[in-house]
């Protein structure tokens, strides 16, 4: 679950909508999409408001990359449907999923889908956690077993499959930010389900800040304080952390992010890692890798990227909240 705080967003009005303010002379749209809520920000363009393109761009990619949807390409990939012609979001998303699965030796990784559904976190119905058969999983599992060919997805083995919801997301945003800026927009913030990307300056000339969400523990999403506020001019941020998708069983907790190495639900000190990176795609990817990863593991591979800055909020020794934050991302943090 990647979720974090657009302090900047306004609301006009509940469902599929779209406004102006007389006073910033911005657009103001929000609604749902992708199994969550979007909302954007952005000075008009020529052709003014936006919505209804913003609206099926938005629709076409999720008829690309949803698992819930039988009819899409990410769903027919997994039912190894052979007349299936790949469109240009998968084979996007698929490449940019590789090359990070590579970078983080495995712990971001596509074809992680029958250990997330196993698990409860996915598009079909969980098992039992003491009836997983974790073994069995890993040998469907493992994006090197998985190739792109002349257009066509190659698998070792017809059981693997796609689960492309940590680095959807983040793609969506920038689809929609790239639509705008096809259309003459220079200035916008776009949120879909928490990831964010933002160029330019809002409605009163200020550089666009973002919250990062503290880590509480809480599914409903009620329990929500700022620990950070974060100037974000030209770049996306995506957050991911155990502390929305998670369920308690006989005691114990089991949260959603899997490791798919070892076939587990991740347990480590880290509550949740923020990425900044200068697209939502990277930005969405290596946040959930660094919750596979874990502190340090994520320190040293995001200081060797001097594309990415990163904020970290962890458990100490002692159960206390501790953080970490990049150099330079350091100096965007409104004190």
């Amino acid at each position: 679950m990647r979720k974090s705080l657009n302090l900047l967003i306004f609301f006009c009005v509940l469902g599929f909508s779209s406004c102006q303010s007389d006073q910033s002379k911005y657009y103001f749209d929000e609604g749902q999409i992708f199994g969550t809520f979007y909302h954007i920000t952005y000075e008009p363009s020529a052709e003014g408001n936006l919505h209804d393109a913003i609206l099926a761009r938005m629709n076409e990619f999720d008829l690309s990359l949803s698992t819930y949807k039988p009819e899409s390409v990410i769903s027919r990939v997994n039912t190894n449907d052979t007349s299936l012609v790949l469109d240009h979001y998968f084979i996007t998303t698929f490449k940019r999923g590789e090359e990070i699965s590579r970078i983080t030796n495995g712990a971001f990784d596509m074809t992680v889908a029958p250990l997330v559904n196993a698990w409860g976190f996915g598009f079909k119905n969980k098992l039992d956690p003491e009836q997983i058969p974790v073994d069995s999983l890993l040998q469907v599992v493992g994006y090197e077993k998985v190739r792109l060919i002349d257009g066509k997805i190659v698998k070792s083995d017809p059981r693997i499959m796609f689960d492309a919801s940590a680095i959807a997301k983040g793609y969506g945003v920038d689809v929609v930010a790239d639509l705008l800026e096809e259309k003459g927009v220079n200035n916008y913030m776009v949120e879909i389900g928490g990831e964010i990307r933002a160029k330019g300056k809002n409605a009163k000339g200020r550089t666009w800040r973002v919250g990062i969400d503290r880590p509480i523990d809480d599914p409903s999403s009620l329990s929500r304080e700022i620990q950070e506020v974060i100037e974000l001019e030209n770049g996306a941020l995506a957050t991911s952390g155990n502390y929305r998708q998670f369920y308690i069983k006989d005691g114990k907790k089991y949260a959603h992010t899997i490791d798919p190495r070892i076939g587990y639900p991740v347990q480590h000190s880290l509550l949740s890692a923020s990425v900044f990176a200068p697209d939502c795609i990277s930005a969405d990817a290596y946040a959930t890798s660094f919750m596979v990863l874990g502190l340090e593991k994520s320190i040293e591979l995001v200081e060797k990227d001097s594309l990415l800055e990163a904020y970290f909020i962890y458990n100490d020794s002692l159960g206390n909240y501790q953080t970490y934050a990049t150099e330079n991302l350091k100096a965007s943090i409104i004190k």
